[in-house]
């Protein structure tokens, strides 16, 4: 394992070369741009919550107008 001091920037997400402090987290500004391009063609995907159409109806509770609430 290699010893890397605590104080060393932390790698480009994109090439590993050291982070610069102007495109951080990155080392370039053309890394930023691929990351960019990533996200914008889906190669990039935030999971999504749980989908409402999935979900089991006998577990949903159905509130009834009439019902007195309190």
């Amino acid at each position: 394992m290699t010893d890397t001091p605590k104080n060393a920037p932390a790698p480009c997400p994109v090439c590993g070369r050291p982070m610069v402090r102007d495109y951080r987290p990155f080392c370039s500004r053309r890394c930023a741009d691929i990351d960019l391009g990533r996200w914008f063609t889906g190669q990039y995907r935030v999971p999504a919550g749980s989908d409402f159409n999935d979900m089991d109806e006998n577990h949903t509770r159905r509130v009834d107008p009439d019902e007195e609430v309190g």
